[in-house]
């Protein structure tokens, strides 16, 4: 049987969407998420919020492999989206990765081009939890002086590549982070560093 999706389609995916546009706008501000949901495993409430609120079927879908190797996942998805999935991460208007340990590097995605940058794959992470006051330096574009977020699990060599990936600003890709009931956005405009 197929999970239901939003208990009220309109209202719930404006919330998820706010919640993620205010997240993006202000790095380092962790907003609440109450997503409602109860997707097939692996693939978490906040990852399903975020995903049906921003995809359609006209936004490809990447999938890491913990949520493809779910065929409920992609059922879920399809039904609730329409969106189509691909294989091929630089093909991802979005990516959703359960697994941020195991998430290909930032370049393989799609940074879009010097004429349409916003061409670029959006990274859903779902992570154990994010936590502010501590871990990486933030500062850019909303952020007032710097914020400290922490994530847990942090991908080895992440901030790394947050920094190649900020280096060809404005092209790159952005992230947004979910966490039982949160969600926190790290746009390619952020510099993050190691505190």
């Amino acid at each position: 049987m197929l999970a239901p999706g939003f208990a009220d389609p309109v209202h719930d995916a404006q919330a998820a969407f706010r919640a993620v546009m205010d997240a993006l706008a202000r790095p380092g501000r962790i907003r609440p998420l109450d997503a409602g949901l109860t997707p097939p495993a692996p693939l978490t409430p906040e990852l399903a919020a975020v995903a049906l609120a921003l995809t359609d079927a006209d936004t490809p879908v990447w999938l890491d492999a913990a949520l493809a190797d779910a065929p409920e996942v992609a059922a879920y998805l399809r039904f609730h989206t329409g969106a189509p999935l691909t294989d091929d991460p630089a093909r991802a208007a979005f990516a959703l990765v359960r697994e941020p340990a195991r998430c290909p590097p930032l370049g393989r995605f799609a940074p879009g081009t010097p004429a349409y940058p916003d061409t670029s794959t959006t990274l859903i992470l779902a992570l154990d939890a994010i936590t502010s006051g501590a871990g990486l330096h933030l500062t850019g574009p909303g952020i007032a002086g710097s914020a400290r977020m922490a994530l847990t699990p942090l991908p080895a060599g992440f901030v790394g590549q947050l920094a190649e990936n900020r280096a060809d600003f404005p092209l790159g890709v952005d992230l947004i982070l979910t966490a039982p009931g949160q969600v926190a956005g790290l746009p390619r405009s952020t510099v993050v560093t190691e505190a």
